[in-house]
């Protein structure tokens, strides 16, 4: 893989939107949406065009979500472990991007699995004794698959399905753009 100007160039695009995205979804409707134990991070949609521009996106996306939750530090481990997710969710999508749906869908599931892992070590949302240790976990984990569902799958496959219209990308490819087949 060799990196040129205008592939860090669109990495660093593709993070200052996903920050964007957070701090004006954070401050329009409210934290508990981004970071809370139910959240909808619409810029997680921004993964799925992992399946079209590739590696730029992937490294955007992972420094972008290390950046946003610095900003609203719940902890080390949610910095950290959200970058890995969306590291490994973008290059789910990027490695699929055959099959951009199945890729949008396959690369959901890393989000909820790993965040949706440690956020109930952050946030003591349900208590123990009312479902178990492990059903608190399950809890997390599905709450946080079904967001990241609406947003890389829904939203970021009809993102992914509009920038690929031969209308949008042309353009694009003639400055000089690249895009992953």
């Amino acid at each position: 893989m060799k990196l040129d100007s205008k592939d860090v160039a669109l990495t660093a695009v593709f993070a200052a939107l996903y920050v964007v995205i957070n701090v004006l979804q954070m401050f329009s409707i409210g934290n508990p949406t981004i970071y809370g134990p139910f959240q909808l991070r619409v810029a997680d949609c921004l993964l799925a065009l992992a399946a079209l521009f590739g590696w730029p996106v992937v490294g955007g996306v992972t420094l972008g979500c290390f950046v946003s939750n610095g900003i609203y530090f719940l902890g080390v481990q949610d910095v950290v472990l959200g970058s890995v997710a969306n590291l490994v969710a973008s290059t789910v999508i990027f490695l699929l991007r055959k099959n951009r749906l199945l890729a949008c869908f396959a690369g959901a599931l890393p989000i909820g699995i790993i965040v949706g892992s440690y956020l109930p070590v952050i946030y003591d949302f349900v208590p123990p004794e009312v479902l178990g240790l492990w059903g608190a976990y399950a809890g997390m984990v599905i709450s946080i698959t079904l967001s990241s569902l609406v947003s890389v799958v829904v939203i970021g496959y009809s993102l992914l399905t509009v920038m690929s219209r031969p209308t949008i990308i042309e353009p694009l490819k003639s400055h000089g753009l690249k895009v992953v087949t």
